[in-house]
């Protein structure tokens, strides 16, 4: 399994991903500077946290125009697994390969703690090695993550399954008090419907240690790399397309 993790200026989780890919799984990992127009030879890439471009305009605007993100998009549609985690989630949004927008948590705070996450969905290529209505712990760390769509895309994440983890208590309930920056529908985290681009404002890398009190956003990566044989024969095929 190789990962390709995307440096934009700003990015600050770029090391802790690598860290968990290489360090604790044992997989292959490169970085990505930004302003690569082909992507090297990989099974998944990952757009980190952090504040690229110093969260000008707004978070992730600018570094969806960046050079890569054309490669990205490419490679995406060609069935490449694609995670955004936090400002990469912005981005994805920003660059139009998620809905929705992420805004101004809305009690204006920058928000930086453990929240409990009910799993919505176990279907998707990121989320198959966890039960759907699980509850687990990631951290956020986000002042800008409060998830909003129109109410006919909206309607079309529900119907199609592509709600992946939603705020909830530690009973998983989807309460008021459990939703940390005023998300629609408590939504966390979500897939396009082909169910290969990802993007949550939890940080699945923060949670994969002992050390770190928890260890449940390990499987969000280890669910890639147990893609079935037909997967990664069309992620070889994907090496190709990307070029």
């Amino acid at each position: 399994m190789r990962w390709g993790v995307v440096v934009f200026p700003g990015s600050n989780c770029d090391r802790d991903c690598l860290a968990v890919l290489q360090r604790v799984l044992g997989h292959e990992a490169v970085a990505i500077w930004h302003d690569e127009r082909v992507l090297p030879t990989v099974d998944a890439v990952v757009l980190p946290g952090g504040f690229s471009y110093g969260d000008y305009l707004r978070s992730g605007a600018i570094a969806a125009f960046s050079p890569v993100m054309a490669a990205v998009a490419r490679a995406a549609r060609n069935g490449l697994p694609v995670l955004g985690i936090c400002n990469g989630f912005q981005i994805l949004c920003e660059a139009g390969l998620l809905p929705g927008a992420l805004l101004t948590n809305v009690d204006g705070l920058f928000h930086c703690h453990p929240a409990c996450l009910r799993v919505e969905s176990s279907c998707c290529v990121f989320t198959r090695g966890y039960a759907s209505g699980e509850v687990v712990r990631m951290p956020i760390a986000h002042g800008q993550g409060r998830y909003y769509a129109d109410p006919s895309t909206l309607d079309r994440l529900e119907r199609s399954g592509s709600i992946l983890f939603r705020y909830c208590d530690a009973r998983g309930e989807t309460t008021l008090e459990s939703n940390p920056n005023g998300s629609l529908a408590n939504i966390a985290g979500i897939s396009n419907e082909e169910g290969n681009v990802v993007g949550l404002m939890p940080h699945p890398e923060r949670a994969c240690e002992p050390l770190l009190a928890s260890t449940d956003g390990l499987r969000l990566f280890l669910s890639v790399g147990s893609l079935p044989f037909g997967a990664e024969a069309r992620t070889a095929h994907v090496h190709s397309a990307a070029r």
